[in-house]
Protein backbone atom coordinates (compact mmCIF):
# COMPACT_ATOMS: atom_id res chain seq x y z
CA UNK A 1 0.00 0.00 0.00
CA UNK A 2 1.36 3.37 -0.67
CA UNK A 3 2.46 5.63 2.19
CA UNK A 4 -0.26 7.20 3.50
CA UNK A 5 1.55 10.37 5.47
CA UNK A 6 -0.69 13.42 5.19
CA UNK A 7 -3.57 11.31 4.68
CA UNK A 8 -6.73 12.93 5.99
CA UNK A 9 -9.59 11.60 7.90
CA UNK A 10 -12.17 11.45 4.49
CA UNK A 11 -9.63 9.68 3.01
CA UNK A 12 -9.26 6.97 5.50
CA UNK A 13 -13.03 6.70 5.41
CA UNK A 14 -12.84 6.26 1.90
CA UNK A 15 -10.47 3.62 1.98
CA UNK A 16 -12.24 1.78 4.32
CA UNK A 17 -15.60 1.59 2.32
CA UNK A 18 -13.65 1.17 -1.14
CA UNK A 19 -11.01 -1.50 0.26
CA UNK A 20 -14.01 -3.68 2.13
CA UNK A 21 -11.72 -3.00 5.27
CA UNK A 22 -14.11 -5.13 7.80
CA UNK A 23 -11.72 -4.08 10.98
CA UNK A 24 -9.46 -1.40 11.82
CA UNK A 25 -7.10 -1.92 15.06
CA UNK A 26 -6.49 1.13 17.01
CA UNK A 27 -2.39 0.76 18.51
CA UNK A 28 -0.88 2.72 21.23
CA UNK A 29 1.66 1.36 24.08
CA UNK A 30 2.25 1.76 27.58
CA UNK A 31 4.83 3.03 29.14
CA UNK A 32 7.45 0.38 28.55
CA UNK A 33 6.54 0.25 25.06
CA UNK A 34 4.40 -2.75 25.16
CA UNK A 35 2.09 -2.51 21.79
CA UNK A 36 -2.10 -2.07 22.93
CA UNK A 37 -4.55 -2.74 20.36
CA UNK A 38 -8.31 -2.74 20.03
CA UNK A 39 -10.34 -3.57 16.90
CA UNK A 40 -13.28 -1.03 15.87
CA UNK A 41 -15.65 -1.57 12.97
CA UNK A 42 -15.95 0.65 10.31
CA UNK A 43 -19.12 1.57 10.85
CA UNK A 44 -17.74 3.09 14.21
CA UNK A 45 -14.58 4.98 12.53
CA UNK A 46 -16.08 8.62 11.12
CA UNK A 47 -16.96 9.07 15.09
CA UNK A 48 -13.98 7.63 16.53
CA UNK A 49 -11.92 10.14 14.73
CA UNK A 50 -13.95 12.74 15.52
CA UNK A 51 -14.43 11.87 18.92
CA UNK A 52 -11.70 9.21 19.94
CA UNK A 53 -12.34 5.70 21.87
CA UNK A 54 -12.42 5.37 25.08
CA UNK A 55 -10.48 3.00 27.31
CA UNK A 56 -9.31 1.63 30.87
CA UNK A 57 -6.23 3.35 31.67
CA UNK A 58 -6.02 2.14 34.73
CA UNK A 59 -5.10 -1.41 33.23
CA UNK A 60 -2.16 -0.08 31.39
CA UNK A 61 1.05 -0.57 32.65
CA UNK A 62 2.20 2.89 33.68
CA UNK A 63 -0.70 4.93 33.04
CA UNK A 64 -3.71 6.38 35.52
CA UNK A 65 -4.51 5.31 38.93
CA UNK A 66 -8.28 3.73 38.92
CA UNK A 67 -10.47 6.80 40.39
CA UNK A 68 -9.21 8.32 37.31
CA UNK A 69 -8.63 6.06 34.48
CA UNK A 70 -11.02 6.90 31.53
CA UNK A 71 -8.54 7.77 28.42
CA UNK A 72 -9.54 8.40 24.89
CA UNK A 73 -7.28 6.56 22.22
CA UNK A 74 -7.61 9.56 18.99
CA UNK A 75 -6.58 8.10 15.75
CA UNK A 76 -4.17 9.87 13.97
CA UNK A 77 -5.37 9.38 10.05
CA UNK A 78 -1.57 9.27 8.52
CA UNK A 79 -0.75 6.09 10.33
CA UNK A 80 -3.70 4.31 8.42
CA UNK A 81 -2.29 1.29 6.98
CA UNK A 82 -3.31 -2.43 5.94
CA UNK A 83 -2.15 -5.67 8.02
CA UNK A 84 -0.86 -7.51 4.62
CA UNK A 85 -0.55 -10.54 7.09
CA UNK A 86 -4.14 -10.45 7.72
CA UNK A 87 -6.79 -12.04 5.07
CA UNK A 88 -7.75 -10.42 1.86
CA UNK A 89 -6.75 -6.82 2.93
CA UNK A 90 -9.73 -7.03 5.28
CA UNK A 91 -7.79 -5.49 8.51
CA UNK A 92 -5.77 -2.51 8.90
CA UNK A 93 -4.60 -0.21 11.61
CA UNK A 94 -4.14 3.17 13.00
CA UNK A 95 -1.54 4.31 15.47
CA UNK A 96 -3.41 6.62 18.61
CA UNK A 97 -2.75 9.73 20.59
CA UNK A 98 -3.89 8.97 23.96
CA UNK A 99 -6.29 12.24 25.58
CA UNK A 100 -7.48 12.99 28.50
CA UNK A 101 -11.35 12.95 28.41
CA UNK A 102 -11.13 16.75 27.84
CA UNK A 103 -9.67 16.09 24.83
CA UNK A 104 -6.40 17.32 25.88
CA UNK A 105 -3.02 15.19 25.18
CA UNK A 106 -2.26 12.52 28.12
CA UNK A 107 0.84 13.26 29.70
CA UNK A 108 1.47 9.89 29.84
CA UNK A 109 1.47 8.70 26.90
CA UNK A 110 4.73 7.88 25.00
CA UNK A 111 3.59 9.35 21.65
CA UNK A 112 2.81 12.38 23.36
CA UNK A 113 5.97 11.94 25.41
CA UNK A 114 8.46 12.21 21.73
CA UNK A 115 5.69 14.75 20.21
CA UNK A 116 6.35 17.05 23.16
CA UNK A 117 10.45 16.56 22.83
CA UNK A 118 10.36 16.50 18.64
CA UNK A 119 8.53 19.90 19.43
CA UNK A 120 11.40 21.49 21.74
CA UNK A 121 13.94 20.34 19.08
CA UNK A 122 11.86 22.55 16.49
CA UNK A 123 11.51 25.64 18.35
CA UNK A 124 14.99 25.30 18.17
CA UNK A 125 14.99 25.28 14.38
CA UNK A 126 16.12 21.93 14.19
CA UNK A 127 14.43 18.09 12.73
CA UNK A 128 15.40 15.24 14.18
CA UNK A 129 15.92 11.88 12.16
CA UNK A 130 16.44 8.65 13.31
CA UNK A 131 17.64 4.98 12.17
CA UNK A 132 17.78 2.45 14.12
CA UNK A 133 19.12 -1.43 13.72
CA UNK A 134 17.41 -3.53 15.35
CA UNK A 135 18.76 -6.96 15.93
CA UNK A 136 16.70 -10.24 16.90
CA UNK A 137 16.60 -13.81 17.00
CA UNK A 138 14.84 -16.46 15.34
CA UNK A 139 14.21 -19.56 17.81
CA UNK A 140 11.64 -22.59 17.58
CA UNK A 141 9.59 -21.70 20.15
CA UNK A 142 9.03 -19.06 23.12
CA UNK A 143 9.96 -21.22 26.28
CA UNK A 144 13.90 -22.58 25.17
CA UNK A 145 15.89 -20.46 23.00
CA UNK A 146 16.55 -23.20 20.56
CA UNK A 147 18.32 -21.65 17.40
CA UNK A 148 17.39 -22.49 14.19
CA UNK A 149 20.51 -21.96 12.42
CA UNK A 150 24.71 -21.87 13.56
CA UNK A 151 24.98 -18.49 10.68
CA UNK A 152 27.37 -15.33 11.68
CA UNK A 153 27.79 -12.16 10.32
CA UNK A 154 26.26 -11.58 6.87
CA UNK A 155 26.50 -15.67 6.07
CA UNK A 156 24.88 -17.10 2.51
CA UNK A 157 25.04 -20.28 3.89
CA UNK A 158 22.84 -23.48 4.12
CA UNK A 159 23.41 -22.34 7.43
CA UNK A 160 21.51 -19.09 7.42
CA UNK A 161 17.80 -21.28 7.19
CA UNK A 162 16.16 -17.57 7.78
CA UNK A 163 16.82 -16.11 4.45
CA UNK A 164 13.01 -17.13 3.47
CA UNK A 165 11.59 -15.41 6.66
CA UNK A 166 13.67 -12.21 6.21
CA UNK A 167 12.74 -11.70 2.61
CA UNK A 168 8.82 -11.92 3.56
CA UNK A 169 9.70 -9.77 6.51
CA UNK A 170 11.09 -6.96 4.38
CA UNK A 171 8.39 -7.46 1.60
CA UNK A 172 5.58 -6.95 4.73
CA UNK A 173 6.93 -3.70 5.57
CA UNK A 174 7.38 -2.70 2.39
CA UNK A 175 3.73 -3.20 1.66
CA UNK A 176 3.07 -1.16 4.43
CA UNK A 177 5.43 2.07 3.34
CA UNK A 178 8.24 1.16 5.99
CA UNK A 179 11.35 2.05 3.84
CA UNK A 180 14.21 -0.50 4.26
CA UNK A 181 17.83 -0.37 3.50
CA UNK A 182 19.13 -3.84 3.83
CA UNK A 183 18.64 -7.18 5.80
CA UNK A 184 21.13 -9.92 7.09
CA UNK A 185 22.43 -12.24 9.37
CA UNK A 186 23.64 -11.42 12.51
CA UNK A 187 26.66 -12.49 14.38
CA UNK A 188 25.58 -14.96 16.96
CA UNK A 189 23.41 -17.89 15.79
CA UNK A 190 19.98 -17.64 14.85
CA UNK A 191 20.27 -13.50 15.23
CA UNK A 192 19.32 -11.41 12.56
CA UNK A 193 18.62 -7.72 11.48
CA UNK A 194 16.62 -5.59 9.48
CA UNK A 195 17.23 -2.11 9.41
CA UNK A 196 14.90 0.59 8.25
CA UNK A 197 15.69 3.81 6.44
CA UNK A 198 15.96 7.18 8.51
CA UNK A 199 12.98 9.17 9.03
CA UNK A 200 11.68 12.07 11.05
CA UNK A 201 11.45 10.85 14.61
CA UNK A 202 7.89 10.18 15.71
CA UNK A 203 7.23 8.49 12.16
CA UNK A 204 10.47 6.37 12.88
CA UNK A 205 9.16 5.28 16.19
CA UNK A 206 5.81 4.40 15.13
CA UNK A 207 7.89 1.90 11.93
CA UNK A 208 9.62 0.61 15.09
CA UNK A 209 7.17 -0.37 16.95
CA UNK A 210 5.32 -1.89 13.20
CA UNK A 211 8.62 -3.58 12.63
CA UNK A 212 8.85 -5.77 15.81
CA UNK A 213 5.35 -6.88 15.31
CA UNK A 214 5.66 -7.85 11.63
CA UNK A 215 8.94 -9.47 12.76
CA UNK A 216 7.31 -11.72 15.19
CA UNK A 217 4.22 -12.14 12.87
CA UNK A 218 6.11 -13.60 10.10
CA UNK A 219 7.99 -15.97 12.52
CA UNK A 220 4.72 -17.24 13.92
CA UNK A 221 3.47 -17.81 10.12
CA UNK A 222 6.45 -20.48 10.08
CA UNK A 223 6.08 -21.71 13.25
CA UNK A 224 8.64 -20.29 14.66
CA UNK A 225 9.44 -17.43 17.48
CA UNK A 226 11.10 -14.35 16.95
CA UNK A 227 11.88 -12.33 19.83
CA UNK A 228 13.84 -8.96 20.69
CA UNK A 229 15.06 -10.03 24.25
CA UNK A 230 18.55 -8.06 24.70
CA UNK A 231 20.34 -10.90 25.76
CA UNK A 232 18.95 -14.22 25.28
CA UNK A 233 22.05 -17.03 24.71
CA UNK A 234 25.05 -17.28 26.99
CA UNK A 235 28.18 -16.77 25.34
CA UNK A 236 26.75 -15.03 22.54
CA UNK A 237 26.35 -11.38 20.84
CA UNK A 238 22.90 -10.01 22.69
CA UNK A 239 20.85 -7.87 20.35
CA UNK A 240 21.13 -4.01 19.96
CA UNK A 241 18.99 -1.15 19.03
CA UNK A 242 22.42 1.38 17.54
CA UNK A 243 20.54 4.12 16.90
CA UNK A 244 21.98 6.91 13.82
CA UNK A 245 20.70 10.06 14.51
CA UNK A 246 21.22 13.47 13.19
CA UNK A 247 19.88 16.92 13.24
CA UNK A 248 18.24 19.00 10.08
CA UNK A 249 17.62 22.63 9.65
CA UNK A 250 15.62 22.92 6.28
CA UNK A 251 17.12 20.72 3.72
CA UNK A 252 20.88 21.08 5.42
CA UNK A 253 22.49 18.80 7.98
CA UNK A 254 23.02 20.48 11.19
CA UNK A 255 26.10 18.07 12.02
CA UNK A 256 27.98 18.60 8.25
CA UNK A 257 30.23 21.26 8.76
CA UNK A 258 32.60 21.02 4.82
CA UNK A 259 35.55 23.20 6.37
CA UNK A 260 35.96 20.68 9.71
CA UNK A 261 39.02 18.54 9.27
CA UNK A 262 36.63 15.67 10.47
CA UNK A 263 33.91 17.00 8.79
CA UNK A 264 31.70 17.28 12.29
CA UNK A 265 29.93 20.76 13.17
CA UNK A 266 30.37 22.33 16.45
CA UNK A 267 26.90 21.26 16.88
CA UNK A 268 27.22 17.54 16.01
CA UNK A 269 30.19 17.88 18.55
CA UNK A 270 27.31 19.83 20.92
CA UNK A 271 25.44 16.85 20.42
CA UNK A 272 27.42 14.00 20.87
CA UNK A 273 28.77 15.70 24.22
CA UNK A 274 25.43 16.04 25.94
CA UNK A 275 24.77 12.21 24.94
CA UNK A 276 28.15 11.45 26.76
CA UNK A 277 27.39 13.62 29.95
CA UNK A 278 23.90 12.23 30.52
CA UNK A 279 24.58 8.48 29.19
CA UNK A 280 24.08 7.31 32.88
CA UNK A 281 20.53 8.99 33.52
CA UNK A 282 19.17 7.64 30.33
CA UNK A 283 20.24 4.14 29.97
CA UNK A 284 17.74 2.55 32.52
CA UNK A 285 15.09 3.65 29.30
CA UNK A 286 17.08 2.75 26.47
CA UNK A 287 18.26 -0.65 28.06
CA UNK A 288 15.25 -0.93 30.13
CA UNK A 289 15.07 -4.07 31.42
CA UNK A 290 17.13 -6.37 33.83
CA UNK A 291 18.41 -8.62 31.08
CA UNK A 292 19.15 -5.68 29.36
CA UNK A 293 22.81 -5.12 31.49
CA UNK A 294 23.22 -8.77 30.61
CA UNK A 295 24.22 -7.46 26.95
CA UNK A 296 25.81 -4.63 28.27
CA UNK A 297 29.31 -6.44 28.95
CA UNK A 298 32.94 -5.62 27.20
CA UNK A 299 33.70 -7.94 25.04
CA UNK A 300 30.12 -9.08 23.14
CA UNK A 301 30.52 -5.78 20.63
CA UNK A 302 27.91 -3.64 22.98
CA UNK A 303 29.78 -0.76 24.36
CA UNK A 304 30.17 0.12 28.10
CA UNK A 305 32.70 2.74 28.23
CA UNK A 306 31.35 6.12 27.63
CA UNK A 307 33.14 7.80 25.11
CA UNK A 308 33.33 8.78 21.12
CA UNK A 309 34.82 7.37 18.31
CA UNK A 310 34.90 7.69 14.25
CA UNK A 311 35.94 3.75 13.26
CA UNK A 312 36.05 2.19 16.64
CA UNK A 313 32.88 -0.42 17.62
CA UNK A 314 33.96 -0.39 21.35
CA UNK A 315 32.45 3.53 21.89
CA UNK A 316 29.26 4.49 22.81
CA UNK A 317 28.91 6.28 20.07
CA UNK A 318 30.46 5.63 17.02
CA UNK A 319 30.90 8.45 13.56
CA UNK A 320 30.84 6.48 10.52
CA UNK A 321 33.70 8.18 7.93
CA UNK A 322 32.47 10.99 5.45
CA UNK A 323 32.20 9.97 2.29
CA UNK A 324 32.39 13.17 -0.49
CA UNK A 325 29.06 14.25 -2.17
CA UNK A 326 27.03 12.28 1.13
CA UNK A 327 26.67 15.10 3.73
CA UNK A 328 23.24 14.45 4.45
CA UNK A 329 24.54 10.97 5.39
CA UNK A 330 26.47 12.81 8.20
CA UNK A 331 25.20 11.22 11.74
CA UNK A 332 25.84 9.93 14.98
CA UNK A 333 25.71 6.12 15.70
CA UNK A 334 24.79 5.43 19.49
CA UNK A 335 25.38 1.89 20.03
CA UNK A 336 24.05 0.92 23.68
CA UNK A 337 20.12 0.85 22.95
CA UNK A 338 18.65 -2.77 23.03
CA UNK A 339 15.36 -3.45 20.37
CA UNK A 340 13.00 -4.05 23.43
CA UNK A 341 13.17 -0.40 24.53
CA UNK A 342 10.41 1.65 24.14
CA UNK A 343 10.93 3.48 20.85
CA UNK A 344 8.81 6.44 22.09
CA UNK A 345 11.01 7.08 24.96
CA UNK A 346 14.34 6.12 23.89
CA UNK A 347 13.90 8.45 20.68
CA UNK A 348 12.98 11.39 23.62
CA UNK A 349 15.72 11.02 25.93
CA UNK A 350 18.42 10.77 23.43
CA UNK A 351 16.97 14.24 21.74
CA UNK A 352 17.09 15.97 25.35
CA UNK A 353 20.20 14.95 26.15
CA UNK A 354 21.64 15.82 22.65
CA UNK A 355 19.63 19.51 22.99
CA UNK A 356 20.98 19.96 26.43
CA UNK A 357 24.63 19.79 24.70
CA UNK A 358 24.08 22.00 22.33
CA UNK A 359 21.75 24.87 24.35
CA UNK A 360 25.01 24.21 27.52
CA UNK A 361 27.41 24.37 24.69
CA UNK A 362 28.81 20.99 26.03
CA UNK A 363 32.80 20.30 24.71
CA UNK A 364 33.07 16.84 23.48
CA UNK A 365 36.55 14.85 24.47
CA UNK A 366 38.64 13.66 22.13
CA UNK A 367 37.67 10.79 20.21
CA UNK A 368 39.22 7.80 21.05
CA UNK A 369 40.48 5.63 18.33
CA UNK A 370 42.00 2.83 20.42
CA UNK A 371 40.54 -0.52 20.88
CA UNK A 372 38.69 -0.03 24.64
CA UNK A 373 38.55 -3.30 25.71
CA UNK A 374 42.07 -3.51 25.43
CA UNK A 375 42.57 -0.68 28.12
CA UNK A 376 43.01 -1.60 31.59
CA UNK A 377 40.75 0.30 34.04
CA UNK A 378 43.79 2.75 35.28
CA UNK A 379 44.52 3.71 31.81
CA UNK A 380 40.33 4.29 30.85
CA UNK A 381 40.60 5.94 34.02
CA UNK A 382 43.39 8.05 33.44
CA UNK A 383 41.61 9.23 29.90
CA UNK A 384 38.76 10.18 31.98
CA UNK A 385 36.66 7.11 30.58
CA UNK A 386 33.66 5.91 32.97
CA UNK A 387 31.66 3.15 32.19
CA UNK A 388 27.66 2.54 32.20
CA UNK A 389 26.00 0.82 34.88
CA UNK A 390 26.45 -2.64 35.27
CA UNK A 391 22.71 -3.54 36.73
CA UNK A 392 18.78 -2.28 36.36
CA UNK A 393 19.28 -1.91 39.97
CA UNK A 394 22.15 0.96 39.19
CA UNK A 395 20.79 2.05 36.69
CA UNK A 396 17.35 3.21 37.80
CA UNK A 397 18.89 5.18 41.00
CA UNK A 398 20.92 7.08 38.94
CA UNK A 399 17.60 7.92 36.67
CA UNK A 400 15.85 8.51 39.61
CA UNK A 401 17.82 12.07 40.29
CA UNK A 402 18.02 12.99 36.49
CA UNK A 403 16.47 16.45 36.32
CA UNK A 404 16.99 15.84 32.68
CA UNK A 405 14.76 12.71 31.93
CA UNK A 406 11.89 14.03 34.48
CA UNK A 407 12.10 17.06 32.55
CA UNK A 408 12.23 15.55 29.42
CA UNK A 409 9.53 12.42 30.18
CA UNK A 410 7.26 15.04 32.71
CA UNK A 411 6.78 14.44 36.37
CA UNK A 412 3.81 11.80 35.87
CA UNK A 413 5.73 9.25 33.27
CA UNK A 414 9.18 9.76 34.81
CA UNK A 415 7.93 8.61 38.41
CA UNK A 416 5.67 5.66 36.65
CA UNK A 417 8.77 4.11 35.08
CA UNK A 418 11.08 4.29 38.14
CA UNK A 419 8.30 2.91 40.28
CA UNK A 420 8.11 0.02 37.83
CA UNK A 421 11.79 -0.58 37.28
CA UNK A 422 12.41 -0.59 40.61
CA UNK A 423 9.90 -3.16 41.40
CA UNK A 424 11.09 -5.14 38.54
CA UNK A 425 14.65 -4.99 40.10
CA UNK A 426 13.36 -5.84 43.55
CA UNK A 427 11.52 -9.19 41.63
CA UNK A 428 15.23 -10.20 40.09
CA UNK A 429 17.04 -9.47 42.88
CA UNK A 430 14.67 -11.41 45.58
CA UNK A 431 15.45 -14.63 43.09
CA UNK A 432 17.50 -17.22 44.33
CA UNK A 433 18.78 -18.72 40.27
CA UNK A 434 19.72 -22.19 38.82
CA UNK A 435 23.17 -20.75 39.16
CA UNK A 436 23.60 -19.93 42.56
CA UNK A 437 22.33 -23.43 43.55
CA UNK A 438 24.93 -24.97 41.49
CA UNK A 439 27.59 -22.81 42.49
CA UNK A 440 27.19 -22.72 46.35
CA UNK A 441 24.94 -25.36 47.48
CA UNK A 442 27.56 -28.36 47.25
CA UNK A 443 30.05 -26.11 48.96
CA UNK A 444 28.31 -24.04 51.76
Amino acid sequence: MADTQGIDKEAVLRQINDGGVEFIRLWFTDIQGMLKSFAVTPGEMEEAMEEGMGFDGSSISGYQDIEESDMIAMPDPSTFQLLPWRPDGTVARMFCDVQTPTGEPYVGDPRQILRRNVQKAADLGYQYFVGPELEFFYFRNNVTPEIIDRGGYFDLTPLDAASDLRRETVQTLQQMGITVEYSHHEVAPSQHEIDLRYNEALKMADDAMTYRLVVKEVAAKYGLYATFMPKPLFGENGSGMHCHQSLFKGSENAFYDAKSPDHLSTTAKQYIAGILRHAPEIIAILAQWVNSYKRLVPGYEAPVYIAWSQRNRSALIRVPLYKPGKEKATRMELRCPDPSANPYLAFSVMLAAGLKGIQEGYEAPPDMEENLYHLTTAEREARGIHSLPSSLGEAIEITAKSELVRECLGDHAFERFVELKRAEWDAFRLQVTEWEIARYLPIL
